[in-house]
């Protein structure tokens, strides 16, 4: 009989929250129990630790903790909220690509600037990085390297210039998320805080680090088109002109009136969502326009009544009510494509369907504070924390949260995973160390973003260097500059967090 090698591979997600699972279950029967006095919002009360009687956790307790994970128990916050979120926006998302219009607007993009191919560096890449920061832009750029390559190409760039323009485009968005539901969503309901908490720095982070990239994108563009042997392709330059052909784009008919009423209604629905987790009073008590305006609206006679008494203005929204708003949405879309009912439902719940995972894998990971929780060690641990803390500054606590959230962005590649796993945790320590709550979540994504940059086992990386026939040996030479630069820019943006 042949024998067959097998390949090493890295355990899924759900697996290694399974491990640290059990781990922590053995953890309970080693470490003391204790908890903190909490304020009446819930907030830890440094100082309060106490030591309590030992709650070890056995294998009922294990098998049962992504269950209560999801559902909820009296000692942990179910994942049910954010997870339905998750596979209602999958469901928007599925009605809007059944469209097919972000393909074709920036098809219609590639094609009105023709001739002028400089320019759809900084225009296509701030595009990419406002999907990535607002939805998490991801998988679903991967057909679109096969329409922007072969233009870099044409013109006198290489496919690593394409493969910079959406890849690092929409995962440096992706680091500086503002309202990305699958990353400052995820974390934002796991230490219960709105997700426009922390929103101000992340806008920032944003802006700065989308023109970092632009900057060193172009730089490297310029630079190959002035002396093409500086290209890290140039050896396979020919045998990649023979490959990449511009016929996808000339094929392209254009982009339809009902495409672009799509995609207005696509972003309109983002800004919305944006408007409504902001507080607009608590930032200034005379922001109160949404306030009045609900008032005068339930106020109308009928009116009020039809629309619903009940109604909450923005501003005060949270995951229900943009659950709701996205529900709707996928509706208004459909009904602007003219999908029929049974289109509408199929793409509707196909989109939920590819989404089922990240879901599930938000309880799951949720499991692993449930057991910390039902074991009375999660008390120990941030007592733990706040006595190594005594005395940290808040800014080196924040770049060794950074930091810390590296290696674990690799050992536990869901973001959203990671952060319904560590979030219970991390959160709660940045109080020992003055440090808000949305700033420990801002470091958190910062970190998953970077390493989503170049990890071999993220799909869009390695779809990316399929189809732009580079090997992820090369990437890392024309990408680790970059890396070291958006590193350093994110630890001073996170230390003036801290004094903000």
């Amino acid at each position: 009989m042949d024998q067959q090698k097998k390949k090493m591979q890295m355990p899924s997600a759900y697996t290694i929250l399974f491990i640290i699972t059990a781990v922590i279950a053995v953890l309970t029967w080693l470490i003391p129990a204790g908890k903190y006095k909490t304020s009446s919002a819930g907030q830890i009360i440094p100082g309060t630790y106490t030591t309590v009687a030992s709650h070890a956790q056995g294998l009922w307790d294990v098998l049962m903790a992504p269950i209560n994970g999801m559902l909820g128990n009296a000692s942990t916050d179910g994942a049910i909220m954010i997870s339905l979120f998750i596979l209602i926006i999958g469901g928007f998302l599925g009605v809007v690509n059944a469209t097919d219009s972000l393909n074709a607007g920036i098809a219609s993009l590639l094609k009105r600037y023709a001739g002028k191919e400089k320019l759809l560096i900084p225009l296509l890449m701030v595009l990419f990085g406002l999907g990535g920061s607002s939805y998490g832009m991801s998988e679903e750029i991967i057909p679109l390297f096969a329409l922007i390559i072969p233009v870099m190409m044409a013109v006198g760039y290489d496919a690593i210039v394409g493969i910079s323009i959406a890849l690092v485009g929409s995962q440096v968005g992706c680091l500086a998320s503002t309202v990305n539901p699958f990353a400052t969503g995820v974390a934002s309901q796991t230490v219960g805080i709105s997700v426009g908490d922390g929103m101000g720095l992340r806008l920032i982070m944003l802006v700065v680090l989308i023109a970092i990239s632009i900057w060193f994108t172009m730089s490297y563009a310029n630079k190959i088109k002035q002396d093409p042997t500086k290209s890290l392709l140039y050896s396979q330059r020919k045998a990649d002109e023979a490959h990449f052909d511009t016929s996808a784009l000339e094929n392209f008919k254009g982009i339809t009136k009902t495409q672009k009423s799509v995609n207005v209604l696509f972003f309109t629905s983002f800004i919305i969502m944006i408007v409504s987790l902001i507080p607009w009073d608590q930032l200034n008590t005379h922001w109160t326009l949404f306030d009045n305006l609900t008032k005068w609206l339930v106020g109308i006679p009928f009116l009020g009544k039809f629309l619903g008494t009940d109604m909450i203005p923005l501003g005060q929204w949270y995951f229900a009510e943009i659950s709701m708003w996205f529900m709707l949405m996928a509706i208004i879309v459909a009904i602007f494509a003219k999908m029929s009912e049974n289109k509408f439902i199929n793409a509707f719940m196909n989109g939920a369907a590819e989404m089922m995972g990240v879901a599930l894998v938000v309880a799951v990971a949720r499991g692993v504070q449930v057991i910390m929780n039902d074991g009375m060690i999660t008390g120990t641990v941030l007592h733990f924390g706040e006595q190594s803390l005594h005395g940290l500054p808040a800014g080196i606590f924040i770049v060794l949260t950074y930091i810390f959230y590296i290696p674990m962005s690799f050992l536990i590649p869901s973001t959203s995973g990671l952060a319904a796993a560590t979030m219970g945790i991390m959160g709660p320590l940045g109080t020992f160390a003055h440090v808000d709550k949305s700033l420990v979540i801002t470091a958190y994504q910062s970190a998953s973003g970077i390493v989503n940059l170049i990890s071999p086992t993220s799909a869009v990386v390695m779809g990316a260097l399929t189809i732009g026939r580079t090997n992820i040996v090369v990437w890392f030479k024309y990408v680790w500059k970059l890396l070291l630069i958006l590193f350093i820019a994110t630890c001073v943006l996170l230390i003036i967090g801290t004094m903000l």
